[in-house]
C-alpha cells in the first residue's frame, strides 16, 4: 500500500515565485490578542466602517425580490451597470465610453487588476510599478509570470521623473506602467500635466496603462482627482479603474469597474469569460444606484469623514510625540516610524505597538520595499476610538522600549 505523498516534492511554480508575506507576523499577533480577550484598535485594513448610501441598499432590496435576478449574470457585467460608470465618467470628467465594448464590471478593482495583468502579462514581461504600492500592483504582475520593475513612489517625489528613471533601468523593455494617484499606501496626489507626459512617454515607448482610480473621490481639498482619460488619446492605449468601495463604503459589496481601451477591456472581458459568471445581479443593480447624483451627498460626506479623521489622528499624534504629516487624500495616513525606531525596522515597530499599546497598523515593506521606514494607518476608528488609541500610543513612546 502507497504512503503518504512526499510533501517535499510538491512544487506550486506560481505560489513559490510570490515574496513571503510580510504582515504575516502582524496578522498572526492581532489574531491571537484578540483571541485573548484583548481589544485592539484596528488602523490595519482599509475597510470603510461607514454604511453604504441608503438608496443603493434600497435597490438592492427590491432587485433581490425580482424573479429572475437569482441567475447567472453575465462575466462583463449587465447593461445598466457599465452604462452606469460610463455616465459618472461623463459627469466627473466629461468623458463619453460605449459601455458595450469600453467598459467592464469587476469584483471589485483587485479582481479586475490581476484578471487583467494575467490576460496581457506573459513570463518575463516587464511592468513598471509603483513601490510602496497596493499589493495586487506588485503580486498580479509576479502571479502572471512576469517581473515587476519598481517605480519610487510618495510625497514629496517626482512622480514622472521616477517612471522615467524606472524606464532607464528595466532589465527589458518594459511592456506597460501600473500608476496609482491618489496613491495606497502614501497618499500621493498628481496634478493633470503628470498624466499627460505618461500618455506621451507611453505612445513613444509602446506602453499599455493601467491607472487605478480607487481613491478619486476622496481628496481632502474637495476637488476629483485627475483621470488619465481627460488627455487626448489615452484610450488608446490606458484603462482605469474604479470602484464603489471606497468613496461609497461599500468595500463588501465587490464591485468595481475597468474602462478605457477597447483592446485592453476585451482581453479582460475575455479572460472573465473563461473565469467567472459575474457578479450577483441585484448587487450590480444597486452599485448602479450608487454611482448616479443620488448618491453624491454620501461620498461628500465620506470625504469630508475621511479628511476629518486624518486631522484628528495626526493631532492626537502629535500631541503623544509622534510628528505624522496630513495626509493630501486617501483614506490613509503614512506615518514615517518615530525617532529611534527606525533602525529595527517597520515590522518590528508595527508588532511592538501592538503587543505594548494594543494598536494594529500595517508596516510600510508590507507595500513593497520602498515602504521601510513607514506605518500606514487606516481611517477606520471612530474619533473616541482613535483619541485612546494615540494616548496608548504616547505611553508606549515615552516608555522608551522602542
Amino acid at each position: 500500500m502507497a504512503g503518504p505523498p512526499d510533501k517535499s516534492a510538491a512544487r506550486f511554480a506560481r505560489l513559490a515565485a510570490l515574496p513571503p508575506y510580510v504582515l504575516a507576523a502582524v496578522d498572526e499577533l492581532k489574531s491571537r490578542l484578540r483571541a485573548q480577550g484583548h481589544d485592539v484598535f484596528d488602523f490595519g485594513l482599509g475597510n470603510p466602517d461607514g454604511p453604504s448610501p441608503r438608496a443603493a441598499i434600497e435597490r438592492l432590496t427590491a432587485e433581490v425580490q425580482r424573479p429572475g435576478n437569482q441567475r447567472y449574470m453575465p462575466s462583463r457585467g449587465l447593461p445598466e451597470v457599465r452604462g452606469a460608470i460610463c455616465d459618472w465618467y461623463g459627469r466627473h470628467y466629461g468623458q463619453t465610453f460605449d459601455p458595450e465594448s469600453e467598459a467592464v464590471v469587476t469584483l471589485g478593482a483587485k479582481e479586475g487588476l490581476a484578471h487583467l495583468l494575467l490576460a496581457i502579462v506573459g513570463p518575463g514581461d516587464c511592468v513598471l510599478s509603483p513601490d510602496p504600492c497596493y499589493p495586487i500592483h506588485r503580486f498580479g504582475v509576479i502571479l502572471a509570470g512576469g517581473e515587476p520593475v519598481p517605480v519610487a513612489t510618495g510625497p514629496g517625489l517626482d512622480a514622472y521623473a521616477e517612471i522615467e528613471a524606472a524606464l532607464r533601468r528595466s532589465p527589458r523593455k518594459p511592456k506597460g506602467l501600473i500608476i496609482n494617484f491618489p496613491h495606497n499606501p502614501t497618499s500621493a496626489i498628481v496634478d493633470l500635466s503628470f498624466f499627460e507626459k505618461v500618455v506621451a512617454l507611453a505612445r513613444l515607448h509602446s506602453l499599455w496603462v493601467i491607472s487605478d482610480l480607487a481613491y478619486a473621490d476622496l481628496v481632502h481639498d474637495g476637488r476629483p482627482a485627475p483621470s488619465i482619460f481627460q488627455v487626448p488619446g489615452a484610450r488608446d492605449l490606458a484603462v482605469e479603474f474604479f470602484t464603489v468601495s471606497k468613496s461609497y463604503s461599500m468595500p463588501g459589496w465587490r464591485v468595481g469597474f475597468c474602462v478605457g481601451s477597447r483592446a485592453l477591456v476585451g482581453a479582460l472581458a475575455t479572460i472573465k469569460g473563461y473565469l467567472d459568471y459575474g457578479i450577483f445581479g441585484p448587487v450590480q443593480l444597486a452599485a448602479a444606484t450608487a454611482l448616479s447624483p443620488a448618491c453624491d451627498g454620501d461620498v461628500a460626506g465620506n470625504r469630508a469623514l475621511y479628511k476629518h479623521r486624518a486631522a484628528l489622528l495626526c493631532g492626537e499624534l502629535g500631541a503623544a510625540g509622534w510628528s505624522v504629516p496630513l495626509p493630501a487624500a486617501s483614506m490613509f495616513v503614512w506615518a514615517p516610524l518615530p525617532a529611534g525606531a527606525a533602525a529595527g525596522g517597520a515590522v518590528r515597530f508595527a508588532a511592538e505597538l501592538l503587543e505594548r499599546a494594543r494598536v494594529a497598523v500595517s508596516p510600510g515593506v508590507g507595500f513593497g520595499p520602498g515602504g521601510e521606514g513607514y506605518v500606514r494607518f487606516a481611517l477606520v476608528e471612530s474619533d473616541e476610538r482613535a483619541r485612546k488609541a494615540c494616548a496608548a500610543i504616547g505611553a508606549y513612546l515615552a516608555s522608551g522600549v522602542h
